[in-house]
């Protein structure tokens, strides 16, 4: 799991129907410019608001172009309860080759109740799992012991892991574990790469994944200063893709750049203002 895995959008056509040829091309782009992989059924890709069968589409497109390019392709799964969290993981994981799972969300859940989740769903599934840590939307926080008691679970490959700053909890994680920990915070991707991070997995490396991919090669050769550079560079143009809710910015910009047919994205999500989109595709030109 190391390197940068692009978290693909789910693209729609302007009848809002899953638009499976862009996907498809957005897929290749990614592959093509030097991602490691492909994430699908992300919060990127609009999981939540796709139907079972639009789902299974992403799902089916997204292993086409892995399997062509012989890349991993990892999976969201997961959602409130275990029970149905199993039955989501036990769907997907047919197509996957390793379940991205969510930490329990709003119930806010006890340390322990965590952890049992993880290994209830680990012991359910033959895949393994990459639990999504990001305690800004889930409203559960973990602490590093408990992140750590995580990872050492069997059925645990690795972390993807959003902390929304550089904080104490992160630096004990990166420091004390053998397993992979990936960034999905898009602006902390360099940060954490140079504190023993794995890789990311970043929405914006859909719309500048060789970029990414450069920053991510040149950490691991000890080319500090070239790392550092892009990670400057790339850091107005993460900033612009999250002015607003994602992906609504990162998806104008993709269909501006021809990487997606439409920019649409589905309610509640709304179309973003020009300002972030144009600032977006202004710093993507100067990389």
């Amino acid at each position: 799991m190391h390197g940068i895995h692009a978290s693909l959008v789910t693209p729609f056509d302007r009848s809002g129907e899953l638009d499976a040829k862009s996907l498809e091309r957005l897929a290749r782009h990614c592959l093509a410019h030097g991602a490691a992989g492909l994430v699908a059924l992300g919060t990127t890709g609009e999981a939540a608001l796709l139907s079972a069968a639009e789902q299974r589409t992403v799902l089916e497109v997204a292993r086409g172009v892995s399997i062509e390019h012989g890349t991993p392709l990892i999976v969201g799964a997961g959602t409130i309860g275990t029970d149905a969290s199993i039955a989501e993981a036990r769907e997907r994981q047919c197509l996957a080759d390793a379940l991205l799972v969510v930490v329990p969300y709003y119930l806010r859940p006890s340390d322990q109740g965590v952890i049992d989740h993880f290994a209830a769903l680990g012991a359910a599934v033959d895949v393994p799992l990459l639990p999504y840590n990001i305690p800004y939307r889930t409203g559960k926080h973990l602490s590093a012991d408990t992140l750590l008691r995580i990872l050492d679970l069997d059925s645990v490959a690795g972390m993807k892991h959003c902390p929304g700053a550089l904080d104490q909890d992160t630096l004990t994680l990166l420091a004390s574990t053998g397993k992979d920990v990936l960034c999905g915070d898009d602006a902390y991707v360099y940060p954490m790469l140079q504190l023993g991070a794995a890789g990311g997995i970043t929405a914006s490396a859909c719309l500048a994944p060789a970029a990414y991919a450069a920053m991510a090669e040149a950490t691991r050769n000890g080319n500090a200063a070239r790392a550092r550079a892009l990670h400057n560079a790339l850091l107005p143009m993460v900033n612009a893709l999250f002015a607003e809710p994602s992906p609504a910015v990162l998806k104008a910009a993709l269909a501006e750049e021809g990487i997606i047919d439409h920019p649409d994205v589905r309610a509640p999500l709304h179309a973003p203002s020009p300002e972030p989109v144009m600032a977006a595709l202004k710093a993507l030109r100067n990389l």
